[in-house]
């Protein structure tokens, strides 16, 4: 079987509209969670889970898979969202998004669902951990690629800043960084705020391979991760700067607006933002019956502690010993 999908352009731009309306159906059902980044960065992220990262949801811990890192972890329902139309679990399970006892928290665990790499989300340290998986990689003499999702906000800590470094300095060819450069972060504009630019001059003085795509062109989108996967094993790390809107797709009145960081859209906003992604839904509820039943059926993570230990599960919160 193929661990990549090998998607058509029109396919994955299908993929990302199944993603956009996940994010608004689960931020919108849990009344929390952060839209507006997931919603920028679906269509280069629809590309890349469907056509390059070699994945297999039924083996989630194959050696052989290429790892991602979401280091910009508040957008974790971009994460569950890429898991489940990957085939991981079922989208039903989607609509328990920040519930409690759900697997699908505020930020993504990697001890509660397979698929997960690591727990990230505080930010700026994503991308040190995924250049740890991409040395480790290099000493089993793997072929294993890592890629890390990182926001153009996120560029502001210096965390970020250590690992490019060391990343270049050691020529870690196997480590991919893609941008999500929408301008826009809690606070407001990224350049208001605390600006970064020129992101590409700085990467390239620390030794790295960079290119500008337009985040939103299914062409330029798969040109640029044909690109950035080609230099893959070339001497240094790659790193793709997306040019995206936040809440692409959701609407004029809701698009490019730094307030929808992390503001879910309440009933009228998410209907509404659900007929402008070309759903004709005439409720919520009937965008939610197409779901199914909110059961995990994807595979049960193994037991990540010592016998000693007190642990929560994740589906019951009962307290038990061990894993």
């Amino acid at each position: 079987m193929a661990d990549t999908l090998n998607l058509s352009h029109d396919e994955l731009r299908e993929l990302a509209r199944t993603i956009r309306r996940d994010v608004i159906l689960m931020t919108n059902t849990s009344s929390s969670g952060h839209p507006g980044g997931p919603l920028s960065a679906a269509d280069y992220s629809a590309a890349l889970v469907a056509n390059y990262l070699r994945l297999r949801p039924k083996d989630p811990y194959w050696e052989g898979r290429d790892r991602y890192v979401l280091s910009n972890g508040h957008c974790s329902a971009l994460i569950f969202s890429m898991l489940s139309r990957r085939g991981f679990f079922s989208p039903g399970y989607l609509l328990t998004f920040r519930s409690t006892p759900s697997r699908l928290q505020g930020h993504p665990n990697c001890c509660k669902l397979p698929g997960v790499e690591v727990g990230a989300g505080s930010l700026g340290q994503g991308l040190s951990v995924a250049h740890g998986m991409a040395l480790a990689a290099k000493l089993d003499n793997s072929d294993v690629r890592v890629v890390a999702n990182l926001g153009d906000g996120e560029m502001q800590e210096g965390n970020i800043w250590e690992a490019i470094m060391h990343a270049g300095h050691r020529g870690t060819d196997n480590l991919i960084i893609a941008i999500d450069w929408n301008d826009a972060q809690i606070d407001g504009r990224v350049q208001h705020v605390k600006r970064v630019d020129p992101v590409d001059d700085k990467l390239t003085a620390f030794h790295w391979r960079c290119c500008w795509a337009d985040g939103h062109d299914m062409g330029a989108i798969c040109d640029a991760w044909d690109w950035a996967f080609a230099h893959a094993g070339q001497g240094q790390p790659v790193a793709i700067i997306f040019k995206t809107i936040m809440m692409k797709d959701a609407g004029e009145k809701y698009e490019d607006i730094p307030g929808w960081h992390g503001r879910p859209p309440k009933d009228d906003e998410a209907l509404e933002i659900l007929h402008n992604l070309g759903y004709n839904y005439a409720s919520l509820a009937e965008a939610r019956a197409e779901y199914g039943e909110p059961v995990y059926d994807g595979l049960r993570p193994p037991a990540m502690a010592a016998p000693w230990s007190r642990v929560i599960k994740a589906e019951t919160c009962d307290i038990v010993l061990g894993g």
